[in-house]
């Protein structure tokens, strides 16, 4: 009935059970069961009603100890221990044994003998061990049985001798698929339909267009497979290629011969609108260009090495040299490589600040080179001897019988450069805009590199004999300056918030303004202008230098937390020399000691709070205009009130209050500035002060009565000497 009600339907096997009660309370009938589940063996105990309902349930490997009570005669107590001991009484001896008997089969065959057996008798174990070795049982058999440690070595053995084998077998199986793969892609067989449309060529009408457009892809997917060597040797395939080639080259002649009859007088474009064509052709050549070269200076910023090389490989030949050369200029190879994980952020920075260098010259001596290029060559040889140029192909004296006007043209058009050129390179500053955008996803701080570039170009154009003639290179990089200069504003706004929460220590944008400075002083180290940075620097320390912190985020004291800033604020200028920000240096300092002095005067209190309220309340009626010698005679600051106070603080108290002081001031203080010493010292010397006003005030207050502290000056200086000490 057990088994059915509980076991059956978790599908365990119920192999022992004894009836119990616990030991030394009041008897209330349990059974504990012995089951059995894969891969393992649980006790369970189960309270016995009108139902079976499980209670507790312990693994068999946690039991540590079996206790059976007696060795010499029956006993009907016994005890299991686990994680606690448990104490049973069972109804008959035999139940108690033959649950023991289980156990100890149970532990000999699956824990490897793990478990304690005492005060048994070993007759009943023997048999135990006899009966199993003779037959065993069948249940237990068809459970799981853990390998032993030498089996589990003598596995893993065999495991790593045939590793190799089993690899290599995967990655031979690997292999042969893959080209079993390419064997299937690889389709050199052209269509009959397709071979007719190329052989034709007829493309005048819009349906054998299309057929055309189609036999020609199909070519090219032909042409286009990866054929190993071997394989063009093999006669078939060599007379497959014969074809493709034949096709390729009667479709072309058709194509060529359909375009001519088609634009006999293209030769005349030039001349009718020679402004526009020649602005619309060399237009599309630099958009390609510039395009391209764009995007794979994107992809260098980014460290998308991969794409890199494939876009390299697309625009340029391969070349041996290490370095990527692109448009005649040269990236050098570490550029391409991508900043690890961990590296410091500012080296990266670096990197792809030289990236915007060469991006800089590269696309100034590509349009100082096409300027030169269009008024040198192209403008005179295209409008005033046409016979040469090779846009517009040979045009035949009789068609320009007045040389003069083309001249003309190009006079007008020379004294209109800048609107040719910005036709020309249309896609220019687009492009160079998002770059910049790029470069600020990359780094907040690349506007700095970006506005130093660019000044410094402007600045070096303005002394140049080029500055009038390449008047569109000056208006373009003056819009992308302004650009540069207004995310540089953007960029020091979003420094200047501060944070509304902080738990102490450095502030966060304290440590983004070193971060800035750091930054930007490394990029306008040879920068021939620094004016947006000196204000850009005043600006920022404006919003460090605050007056007041909110205490309500802090679990710290704010003059504390402003000390510490401030001291952090005035040695990082003081490093770093910055002829602007001189006046903030001192200022800097200056604050410091005021919040020093403050933390010191607030937290000295503390170690004599109630000697320091009653004389403050002595010098307050000082104050008010009651005599010195008077004093005494106010109720609460008689001689007796005095004499309460100081019996409260005697050395040994003094000094264990200044331990507990120096451990607070010891954990809030920030690690970073190493100010705990000068804290230190400064409370020390201030606790003496005020030791030396308060036995002034005694004298002064209480004369002739006698009453001093319980500990002197020396005592005082032994003490901070002794704390600092033990601290070390």
């Amino acid at each position: 009935s057990t088994a059915k009600d509980v076991f059956n339907p978790q599908n365990e096997r119920l192999l022992e059970i004894v009836h119990v009660w616990k030991t030394g309370k009041k008897r209330k009938n349990s059974i504990l069961c012995v089951a059995g589940e894969c891969p393992g063996k649980k006790v369970k105990k189960a309270d016995r009603g009108d139902q079976y309902k499980m209670t507790d349930r312990w693994p068999l490997k946690d039991l540590k100890l079996v206790d059976g009570k007696n060795v010499n005669q029956e006993c009907l107590e016994f005890e299991l221990q686990f994680d606690k001991v448990y104490k049973w009484t069972a109804v008959s001896a035999d139940e108690k044994n033959a649950f023991i008997r289980c156990l100890w089969k149970l532990n000999r065959r699956y824990l490897s003998s793990s478990i304690a057996f005492v005060s048994i008798p070993s007759c009943m174990l023997e048999e135990v061990g006899n009966a199993s070795a003779k037959a065993g049982d069948q249940a237990e058999h068809s459970a799981y049985q853990e390998m032993t440690p030498k089996e589990t070595a003598d596995m893993l053995k065999l495991m790593e001798e045939y590793e190799p084998i089993v690899n290599n077998s995967m990655a031979f199986a690997e292999k042969l698929s893959k080209e079993l793969q390419v064997l299937d892609e690889s389709n050199l067989d052209l269509s009959k339909k397709h071979r007719q449309a190329l052989s034709r060529g007829d493309l005048s009408s819009p349906s054998k267009v299309k057929a055309c457009i189609a036999a020609a892809e199909a070519l090219s997917s032909c042409m286009n497979v990866q054929i190993q060597p071997g394989y063009r040797k093999l006669q078939a395939i060599a007379e497959q290629l014969i074809m493709f080639e034949t096709l390729k080259q009667n479709f072309e002649n058709s194509f060529i011969s359909h375009i001519t009859s088609i634009f006999e007088l293209q030769h005349f474009l030039p001349h009718s609108f020679p402004f526009q064509v020649y602005a619309w052709n060399l237009s599309r050549l630099y958009e390609r260009e510039i395009k391209a070269f764009f995007e794979l200076a994107r992809m260098l910023l980014l460290g998308r090495t991969k794409e890199c090389n494939g876009v390299h490989r697309g625009i340029v030949p391969p070349s041996p040299s290490p370095n990527y050369q692109f448009l005649g200029w040269v990236f050098p190879s570490h550029l391409w490589v991508k900043s690890s994980a961990g590296a410091n952020w500012q080296s990266s920075i670096a990197c792809r600040g030289v990236m915007l260098i060469y991006t800089r010259w590269t696309f100034t001596a590509y349009l100082l080179l096409s300027f030169g290029a269009v008024f040198e060559l192209h403008l005179p040889v295209s409008f005033c001897h046409p016979v040469h140029t090779s846009l517009a192909g040979p045009l035949p004296e009789q068609l320009c019988p007045n040389p003069l006007s083309v001249c003309d043209t190009y006079s007008r058009l020379e004294e209109q450069p800048t609107q040719l050129l910005s036709e020309i390179f249309s896609s220019l500053e687009p492009e160079l805009r998002g770059f910049i955008d790029t470069c600020n996803k990359v780094q907040q701080f690349s506007c700095l590199q970006v506005l130093v570039t660019l000044n410094d170009y402007m600045f070096e154009m303005q002394g140049s004999s080029a500055a009038t003639s390449s008047s569109f290179l000056n208006v373009g990089l003056s819009n992308i300056l302004l650009l540069a200069k207004n995310n540089f504003n953007k960029c020091i706004v979003s420094q200047t918030r501060q944070s509304q929460w902080a738990k102490g220590g450095i502030l966060p944008f304290v440590s983004r303004f070193e971060e800035f400075v750091n930054f930007s002083e490394d990029v306008f180290r040879w920068a021939q202008r620094r004016g947006e940075l000196d204000k850009a620097h005043t600006k920022l320390v404006g919003s460090v230098f605050i007056n007041s912190l909110a205490s309500a985020n802090l679990k710290v004291n704010t003059d504390m937390v402003m000390m510490e800033n401030f001291h952090h604020i005035h040695c990082f200028l003081y490093q770093k020399k910055i002829q602007c920000l001189e006046s903030k240096r001192r200022e800097a300092k200056q604050r410091y000691r005021e919040h020093l002095e403050r933390y010191v005067t607030k937290y000295l209190g503390q170690p004599l709070e109630k000697l320091n309220h009653f004389f403050e309340g002595v010098k307050a009626r000082v104050a008010q205009g009651v005599k010195e010698e008077e004093v005494s005679f106010q109720l609460a600051y008689s001689k007796q009130e005095l004499r309460k106070v100081i019996e409260k603080y005697p050395g040994k108290e003094v000094k264990r209050a200044l331990d507990t002081l120096y451990r607070k001031i010891h954990k809030y203080l920030s690690p970073e500035e190493n100010l705990l010493p000068v804290v230190w010292r400064a409370m020390e010397q201030e606790f003496i002060r005020q030791y030396q006003e308060f036995e002034n005030l005694i004298q002064r207050c209480y004369p002739g009565s006698g009453i001093t502290m319980d500990f002197t000056v020396e005592d005082l200086l032994n003490y901070f000497i002794s704390i600092t000490q033990s601290s070390m």
